[in-house]
């Protein structure tokens, strides 16, 4: 496999440098407020994701970066250089969209090629760099067939060839996988991040997707109704979530609303609506906010369903230190290598868990009495209430709303 020494690579070595900087960013159209107040940079080399649901803002923002849209307030910044106002033809950034747009009367080499001539690049240089990304996206033995010869993956790698192949400071991706099956967006998930490890150039991901985020990113922003909610690694957006919108949006989770009965050494104490008292500790800023808060403020708890353990047989365990709750089972579905319980709590409250199919557990029936224990730190708490107690799944209106 070549090494493809483009710009963006040689600055490898200034980690943290920022790439583009949105400062202060605002997008109206009319009246509407699409984009409020982004302020945020990207790194050299690094693969970012924009996530968030349908109208959030995050196509409005890499329409911005492209020079698709200008912004209403602040400044898109590329390379050190305000672009805030440079037409997307003079910015050293390409975008790839869902429809790929090939030329179907080019082969793929001439495809790829189709940018570098166009800028008047010498035949023996733009020949090495076409040979060379044509390897890096694993379609060297494809060059002289036509589009129409290729599959989906096959024609987004070409896609994705052509716009690397003029070295752009970043590539911006408005959600590029939206048109694959699911397996092979699922295969081309790994071959995107294969190639921008290759390259060593920005990808600015756009997508609704949270798995394709969590899968891609080395840093997500989370998106809502205009407004970032959160940045952070994959981890830190699905264990440590900076508001309840992030914590539902991201995964399943299973969020318990309450009240702030005290603190205890680390961990936070919360009395549920649902009954009784747990404690919980998120390890972050998250409990040193909500710790803070004074006793009786509005707070939720955030259980993940694989951190859940389930038993049917009552334990004890967990009773003393708040870490128990009884549910009686209300669905058993199996997944393959886990199968998803519903449970319900006194209160009417829905708990999501999984559970592995080597068990006894998927013979549970509904009507079952399980207990639900799980281990320090497995807890999260963040103020407020959600909009509905119990598993974030279980929300078809917000799951609709979403995609």
């Amino acid at each position: 496999m070549p090494v493809i020494q483009t710009p963006a690579s040689h600055g490898a070595d200034a980690p943290g440098e920022p790439v583009i900087v949105l400062d202060g960013v605002k997008k109206r159209f009319g009246s509407f407020t699409a984009v409020e107040r982004a302020h945020f940079s990207i790194d050299r080399g690094e693969f970012f994701a924009m996530l968030g649901p349908s109208g959030c803002g995050k196509t409005t923002t890499l329409k911005m970066i492209a020079g698709f849209e200008q912004p209403s307030e602040g400044r898109v910044v590329l390379e050190s250089v305000d672009v805030s106002r440079t037409p997307p033809y003079k910015r050293n950034v390409n975008t790839v969209f869902q429809q790929y747009a090939l030329f179907p009367h080019m082969t793929v080499a001439e495809n790829v090629a189709f940018g570098p001539k166009s800028k008047k690049v010498p035949k023996s240089e733009y020949t090495r760099r076409v040979a060379e990304m044509l390897e890096v996206v694993r379609l060297g033995d494809f060059a002289h067939r036509r589009p129409t010869q290729l599959s989906g993956g096959q024609q987004q790698r070409v896609a994705l060839a052509r716009a690397l192949v003029n070295y752009p400071s970043a590539l911006l991706l408005d959600e590029p996988l939206a048109a694959l099956d699911l397996k092979l967006r699922e295969a081309m998930q790994f071959e995107l991040k294969r190639i921008q490890r290759e390259v060593g150039i920005t990808f600015v991901f756009v997508t609704h997707d949270q798995g394709e985020a969590l899968t891609m990113s080395d840093r997500i922003a989370v998106m809502n109704e205009g407004r970032v909610e959160q940045i952070g690694t994959p981890e830190d957006i699905y264990h440590r979530p900076a508001s309840l919108f992030v914590a539902s949006f991201i995964g399943t989770a299973n969020l318990l609303p309450g009240e702030l009965a005290g603190r205890d050494g680390d961990d936070v104490l919360v009395r549920l609506e649902a009954g009784g008292t747990i404690r919980a500790s998120g390890g972050g800023t998250s409990v040193d906010d909500v710790g803070a808060r004074p006793e009786g403020s509005p707070v939720s708890v955030m259980l993940r369903p694989e951190r859940l353990l389930v038993s049917n047989e009552p334990t004890g365990a967990g009773i003393s230190d708040g870490r128990r709750l009884s549910g009686t089972v209300e669905d058993l579905v199996f997944q393959g290598a886990a199968a998803r319980l519903s449970l319900r709590l006194a209160d009417g409250t829905d708990v999501i868990t999984h559970v592995g199919t080597d068990t006894d557990l998927p013979f549970l029936r509904p009507g079952d009495t399980v207990e639900v224990t799980w281990q320090p730190g497995a807890a999260f708490v963040l103020p407020g209430w959600p909009p509905r107690a119990g598993a974030s799944s279980t929300d078809v209106d917000q799951i609709e709303a979403a995609l």
